[in-house]
């Protein structure tokens, strides 16, 4: 090389023959490897200068020795280094994320899942040389060393001014949850949001310097890195909490029943990154499992019954922050079990979207539902003792109660069981009707539409009547009474149902019916073979007479 200040000096770096080539201010650089030179093929070579000083500034010539008796063309070839000073300086600015900073260097942020996570970097240059900058921020897992394999690039400015993402947040970057942006001359500020929790670990900032060479290529000539912060998330899963009270209940029918359920933990305030959902549970006591759903708060707050609890005065309300009561108005023996309350924590991706992010339950509260203590029996009978087809069938039934609260209101039912393949199956039970607590007769389905009469002829009696009785009409019938009770809420409920015996019900036919079908049989029978006979006859007489006509 020669030098700025000795330009006509020659100093020897390194050979690809001579060991001892290196001049003594290269000598312990290259005996090191900071300085050496790589065969790529068999006429050409690279030197390599691993840590450039200043004093390497100058112009290198690389030189192969003639061994030909004449000069053939070019054994040298001479370009110059220009060594720019290293003015590139990056470091970590205050963060804006929503969590809580530790007065640690560098920071430890704690945000919680869903959140929104800020870190800034600050990247500047003096170089006199026109230059770029390629901002980069990168994450490692957490206690890994850092370097470039470990370092798993997140998000970066490109020297065209370019925004990319490495691969495992390319999709974030398009779904607006990932941003990267440039605030002044020298600020850089990255914004997850959305945290999830494996963006846990510690982030840096890494920026390079790139100059355009002559050519249009571009080269970097410096690069720094910074930590800006280990960044520990805090899952909801492991904050979510659920607490009932007031504890174990123990009421009578009739009465209100209030439930209160508190959701804790170091949770986001439901808003735009994050939204709750809470319900209640109830299994029957006993019975396996978290039950079924009686009532809920989606995450919009609009409340909903669970299936069966349709019609009832049942109030799910959110009464604080974080507090919830359940308010059965008029509680029922069939309330009684062990109830939980769920609460769902829900964050929110791109756009609206909404995905499940944790879930908790309370322990099991027991509620406890005094009986009512009604005992219905049933006796049904059908009157006359035998019918005929045509006839009208009337079928009674007498109803006792013993116990139940005043008020109590009787329904009584009508249920046949008709024969299939000569036998009866009490799976195949058919309404035929029946008179409800409130008065009101629902009729069911009759073979042929034929006519029904339900009605209440005493206070606990019933009676089913089945006009113009048919062989169809054959079954086995039976009386199924029920027990209801009507609560201050107007709502009603079962307190106790029985069935009666069975009933059959078998249409006869009349004597003169029984004479009347052979008799009718008989008849056809004559008139048939004698109109047989008669055309016989005929058919014989005719061929005769054709025959004497020919003669």
């Amino acid at each position: 090389m020669y030098r700025p200040e000795a330009p006509d000096t020659a100093l020897g770096i390194i050979s690809t023959k001579d060991s001892r080539y290196s001049y003594a201010v290269f000598a312990a650089r290259v005996a090191s490897g900071e300085v050496q030179v790589q065969r790529l093929q068999g006429d050409a070579v690279m030197l390599k200068i691993a840590r450039l000083q200043t004093q390497d500034a100058g112009v290198y010539e690389c030189y192969t020795p003639s061994t030909d008796t004449r000069y053939l063309g070019s054994y040298s070839a001479k370009v110059e280094l220009r060594v720019l000073p290293d003015l590139l300086q990056v470091s970590a600015a205050p963060p804006g994320p929503r969590g809580r900073q530790a007065a640690t260097s560098p920071s430890r942020l704690t945000v919680h899942e869903g959140q929104e996570l800020a870190l800034g970097c600050l990247a500047q240059t003096s170089t006199q040389k026109h230059t770029h900058l390629a901002v980069s921020f990168g994450r490692a897992v957490p206690e890994a060393p850092v370097g470039r394999a470990t370092l798993q690039e997140v998000v970066g400015l490109r020297t065209d001014l370019s925004v990319e993402a490495g691969a495992p947040y390319a999709e974030r970057l398009a779904a607006g949850e990932l941003r990267l942006g440039k605030e002044g001359t020298d600020r850089y500020r990255m914004v997850v949001g959305g945290v999830q929790a494996g963006d846990s670990g510690t982030y840096h900032c890494t920026a390079a310097e790139w100059i355009q060479d002559p050519d249009g290529s571009w080269a970097q000539i410096a690069e720094k890195r910074a930590v800006l912060a280990h960044v520990d998330v805090q899952t909801l899963s492991s904050q979510l909490a659920v607490t009932v009270g007031p504890g174990e209940q123990r009421i009578g029918p009739g009465e209100p029943l209030e439930l209160m359920c508190n959701v804790s933990g170091a949770l986001p305030p439901a808003g735009r990154h994050a939204a709750y959902s809470v319900g209640w549970e109830m299994a029957p006591a006993g019975a396996p499992g978290p039950g079924r759903l009686v009532a809920q708060l989606d995450t919009e707050g609009v409340g909903s019954l669970g299936p069966g609890y349709e019609g009832r005065h049942i109030a799910m309300e959110k009464v604080a922050s974080r507090t919830y009561r359940l308010r059965l108005e008029a509680s029922r023996p069939g309330d009684a079990g062990t109830y939980r309350c769920l609460a769902k924590a829900y964050l929110r991706g791109s756009g609206t979207r909404l995905r499940e992010a944790a879930s908790a339950r309370s322990r099991p509260l027991p509620v406890h539902v005094r009986e009512e203590g009604v005992v219905l029996e049933a006796v049904a009978w059908l009157a006359g003792g035998a019918v005929y087809r045509g006839e009208t069938a009337s079928l009674l039934c007498n109803i006792s109660v013993r116990g139940g609260p005043p008020g109590l209101r009787l329904a009584a039912s009508w249920w046949v069981e008709r024969p299939e393949e000569g036998e009866l199956s009490s799976d195949s039970a058919q309404l035929v009707g029946g008179v409800g607590q409130d008065g009101v007769a629902e009729l069911g389905v009759r073979p042929g539409g034929k006519p029904i009469s339900v009605e209440l002829v005493g206070p606990r009696s019933h009676r089913l009547r089945l006009h113009s009785l048919g062989p169809e009409d054959e079954g086995v019938y039976h009386c199924a009474p029920s027990a209801w009770v009507q609560h201050a809420d107007y709502s009603w409920y079962q307190a106790g149902s029985a069935r009666s015996g069975p009933v059959t019900v078998y249409p006869y036919m009349h004597a003169l019916d029984t004479l009347l079908v052979p008799l009718l049989v008989g008849t056809g029978v004559a008139l048939v073979t004698g109109a047989s006979v008669l055309a016989t006859i005929t058919c014989c007489f005719m061929k005769r007479m054709r025959k004497m006509r020919k003669r």
